[in-house]
């Protein structure tokens, strides 16, 4: 080739070819990139730049955009190939305000906004504009216009006990009760169909919406209950109250002692008053008849059809019989699991247990595996259970019940964590959250000198704090520097700003429920209901996160904590996957990850806050099949 250049002239001419060859080339790739970014951003309504139409006039090989997604970690940034190249999607939903959760970098809005979503097996193909997503369209595409609605990523609740949600609506439903008449009222018309000695259970009770704010005790069950044991949980879960005769059959009497981690209400006389706090309600527990696996199973598909209709798609959940895992695969296998459940395993169990139940499901499957165990610090604030550094502000002899010793507890993290466990504490008062704290810190520091890697087989263990409604800064700013997640439940301030304040004082409330002062700080938030502590619905943790208000708009706590409503819809999407080590799959719609979204009657990032509330969910979309369609009816 060199013999070409026999003149110093052709060597130049060579040269300036191949320069505008190249530069030709360039200016082509530099107009493609720049029409994709302007095509995907909602400013595509306000018309494209001047300069961008004379470039594209004077690169006469410019060519025009595939569809595609912004870039996420799920696509590694690469653009998506020609239209032509790709395979036809299987499903495609169009005419739509796509809220992708990929941020923007865009002046006009936060986060990318796109029109269709194409997907193909159970991953999201591409997406973008109506007219270029329909070009995946095949003989065989089931096309679905979505009429202009908004659509954003399916909701995970990070939070929640599926087995309990159920059969408390199939047992005495006792949420929402007003006053201790008609708590006693819903008893009795339980016991008019139970059969005879069958056990009286359920749940919800919330004593601080009744007139006169106190406890049920067993004489007021003994009233109606005509001989059947009672027991029935409050709303928290972490205090029960229970009839005589159930007492009776567990032999909790007048010289019955508190268990580690309980405690037994006592009248003026030292007889038990039927409220059993924490560890005290095991006992009853224990006589209580098995459920049969139909009754479970039941339980069940109410809590997941719950799960459904709300737009949740995902599920971290703590159901701790085993037999409730069995069920999930059990619906798994005969393909009616319709959300993806995380099943944390309890964090008492003997460690070889443990292991054998983490090897019995794939740890791959993404519609069901088991995940972290989780742990008990304390009890509840609205019990007078969760332990505080200092006595509540309306009990003042009282800190609360602190679950573990702190050398067996520490022990067992460091255990567990070396054992390529992830962990998650639940822990509500300051002191709990201590216990916590120092506890990963411990299990990383040995984790860390004996080059274990996290669950994940990274270096993030993301060791989560499971409530962490009261802080301290100094224990946020530990958050950050442990890297530990704030997997915590807004829709809790809903019911808790009634009495939080009298149970804290003014001081240790302004720096509770502080998920403003926990982001800041750069500490990851995962959102979740708690349900059935707090219904299932998404909308009311956002309004709460987003308001710091309740629900009638009449009491505000603390405003300074409030999010976005970006940052809490990030809470229940990413911050979520993060927690459970799945933001690679999850939490953003964007070509490769999971088609898993959901569509709303409004744009809840345009309404007013009031109007949160009312959000009703039009369909569910888990891994590209409805899980969830709104009737008629309720449209």
């Amino acid at each position: 080739m060199r013999r070409m250049f026999a003149t110093p002239g052709a060597k130049a001419l060579y040269k300036c070819a191949h320069f505008f060859a190249a530069l030709k080339r360039c200016a082509a790739l530099r107009v493609q990139a720049v029409v994709e970014s302007h095509l995907s951003q909602r400013t595509r309504k306000m018309g494209h730049p001047a300069f961008v139409v004379v470039f594209v006039a004077m690169v006469s090989s410019a060519q025009a955009p595939a569809p595609v997604t912004a870039p996420t970690p799920a696509s590694n940034g690469a653009q998506a190939a020609k239209t032509e190249a790709k395979p036809r999607a299987d499903a495609i939903f169009f005419h739509a305000n796509v809220y992708t959760g990929v941020s923007s970098n865009s002046p006009f809005s936060s986060m990318l906004r796109e029109e269709a979503i194409a997907v193909r097996g159970d991953r999201i193909q591409a997406v973008g504009k109506n007219v270029d997503i329909l070009k995946l369209k095949g003989p065989d595409t089931e096309v679905v216009d979505l009429g202009g609605r908004f659509v954003m990523p399916g909701f995970n609740d990070a939070h929640v006990h599926l087995a309990a949600a159920g059969l408390q609506k199939l047992t005495i439903d006792l949420a929402g009760v007003k006053t201790l008449e008609e708590f006693r009222a819903r008893v009795k018309a339980r016991v008019d169909k139970a059969k005879p000695d069958e056990w009286i259970v359920g749940g919800g009770w919330d004593e601080t919406l009744w007139p006169i704010p106190i406890l049920p005790s067993r004489w007021d069950l003994d009233e109606v209950s005509e001989g059947h044991p009672v027991i029935l949980d409050r709303v928290d879960g972490h205090l029960a109250v229970a009839n005589t005769r159930a007492l009776q059959l567990t032999g909790v009497t007048l010289a019955s002692r508190d268990p580690e981690g309980g405690k037994i209400d006592r009248d003026a006389n030292g007889q038990p008053t039927g409220i059993l706090r924490d560890k005290a309600q095991q006992a009853v527990r224990a006589v209580i008849p098995q459920l049969t696996h139909e009754q479970r199973r039941h339980g069940i598909e109410v809590a997941l059809a719950d799960l459904a209709e709300h737009g949740v798609t995902s599920a971290q959940d703590y159901s701790p019989e085993w037999e409730n895992f069995l069920i999930y695969e059990e619906l798994e296998k005969e393909g009616k699991l319709t959300a993806r459940i995380s099943e944390w395993l309890p964090f008492d169990d003997v460690l070889d247990e443990l292991k054998v139940k983490r090897g019995f499901h794939s740890q791959s499957d993404l519609m069901l595996h088991t995940g972290m165990l989780k742990g008990f610090m304390d009890g509840s604030l609205g019990g007078h259970t969760a332990a505080l550094m200092e006595p509540y502000a309306d009990d003042p002899k009282n800190s609360g019940l602190p679950r573990y010793e702190a050398a067996k507890l520490n022990d067992m993290a460091k255990e567990r964590v070396l054992t390529g466990f992830q962990l998650g504490f639940h822990a509500i008062g300051d002191e709990g959250i201590q216990m916590a704290l120092d506890a990963f810190a411990e299990a990383e520091k040995a984790a860390r000198e004996q080059k274990v890697k996290a669950a994940n087989g990274g270096s993030d263990f993301r060791l989560r704090i499971e409530h962490a409604q009261v802080t301290t800064p100094a224990q946020i700013a530990r958050f950050k520097e442990l890297k530990v997640i704030a997997s915590v439940q807004p829709g809790q301030l809903l019911t808790d700003m009634r009495w939080a304040q009298d149970r804290l004082g003014t001081k240790r409330a302004a720096t509770s429920y502080a998920w403003g002062a926990l982001l800041n700080k750069g500490v990851m938030l995962a959102f979740g209901t708690d349900d059935p502590v707090e219904p299932i619905s998404p909308f009311r943790g956002l309004y709460a996160a987003v308001t710091r208000k309740s629900e009638n708009g009449k009491q505000e706590f603390f405003p300074e904590q409030k999010l976005t409503m970006d940052q809490a819809i990030g809470a229940y999407t990413t911050g979520s996957a993060f927690a459970e080590f799945e933001e690679k799959e999850k939490g953003q719609l964007a070509a490769g990850m999971l088609a898993d979204f959901v569509v709303l009657d409004r744009d809840i990032t345009a309404v007013s806050a009031e109007k949160e509330l009312g959000t009703k969910v039009m369909l569910t979309v888990v891994g590209g099949k409805s899980v969830y369609k709104a009737t008629s009816a309720g449209q």
